[in-house]
């Protein structure tokens, strides 16, 4: 079955948050999606919050750039929300925007290296190893969490370029891709993540999440359109979908035939009523999708 999710859009107060998540768990929804986005909400505790407000949601962090954080603050958070929320938690790491990083003194001369290391040390982090490295950027001295996850969690990473897809399949369990990745996209991505997985011998299963752009409604197609030409994207059908549950749920389709395992909703910044928007993801899109 394909997995399916809806984003909370940061764009929102943090205190609307709280009658979103619950009305994800109340309809069901499977998933819901949560930004660390320059500079809006943080990750970690708007995760924290979704996850004690309710009991069987799983939350994603989609993503939190890497360059902000040490790797073993995002080890030690990571194993906390595993401790006290056990398989609820969804976490996504990734370089980062490089304007962001920029103007908080963090940016990376190679994103990639800084990527590559820190997946490495925060995976082996999570699995409770003692860890000692010496890396361009990571550098830890014999760190080992006192309360590692009880079960390693998967670590995802987002990725767009040939290069970050690659590393994460050699590096992470699974791949985030964004909302401007049509199905011919998803395609291409699964073959570089692939080759990534046979550079560093995987086997094991490599989870592709993927965004898309969604409104429903009166106005939706209107809201879509300004969506993604405000996001500098070319506004193509593929990028997108506007209209009613069977219509997005086509679209779902679509990209999981071309390899996604998840899709998430993410809705216009400008959504009137994210609370509905999550109802109708689980009520009317959900039994549509097989």
């Amino acid at each position: 079955m394909t997995g399916l999710g809806a984003v909370f859009r940061p764009q929102l107060p943090p205190e609307r948050l709280r009658a979103v998540a619950r009305a994800a768990e109340e309809a069901g929804l499977e998933e819901l999606w949560l930004w660390e986005d320059c500079f809006l909400e943080g990750g970690i505790s708007t995760a924290a919050a979704a996850l004690a407000w309710t009991d069987r949601l799983r939350v994603g962090i989609g993503l939190l750039p890497v360059p902000l954080r040490n790797v073993a603050v995002t080890a030690m958070e990571t194993a906390t929300l595993h401790r006290l929320f056990p398989g609820r938690a969804i976490l996504g790491v990734g370089h980062g925007v490089q304007d962001w990083m920029g103007q908080v003194g963090a940016r990376a001369e190679s994103p990639v290296t800084l990527l590559h290391e820190y997946l490495d040390a925060l995976r082996a982090l999570l699995r409770g190893e003692r860890v000692s490295t010496d890396g361009r950027y990571v550098k830890l001295d014999g760190v080992a969490l006192d309360w590692p996850p009880t079960e390693v969690p998967e670590v995802l990473t987002g990725a767009t370029g040939p290069r970050t897809l690659r590393l994460s399949g050699e590096a992470a369990d699974g791949t985030i891709l964004t909302a401007a990745t049509p199905p011919e996209g998803v395609r291409r991505a699964r073959l570089l993540i692939d080759e990534g997985r046979a550079r560093a011998g995987r086997t094991d299963a490599h989870r592709v999440v993927v965004y898309l752009h969604a409104a429903t409604g009166a106005d939706a197609d209107a809201r879509l359109r300004a969506e993604i030409e405000a996001g500098g994207e070319a506004a193509l059908p593929e990028h997108g979908v506007a209209g009613d549950a069977d219509a997005v749920a086509k679209a779902v389709q679509r990209l999981a035939d071309a390899g996604a395992d998840t899709v998430i909703l993410q809705p216009t910044a400008d959504e009137p009523d994210p609370e509905g928007f999550v109802r109708f993801v689980a009520d009317e899109v959900r039994p549509l999708v097989p």
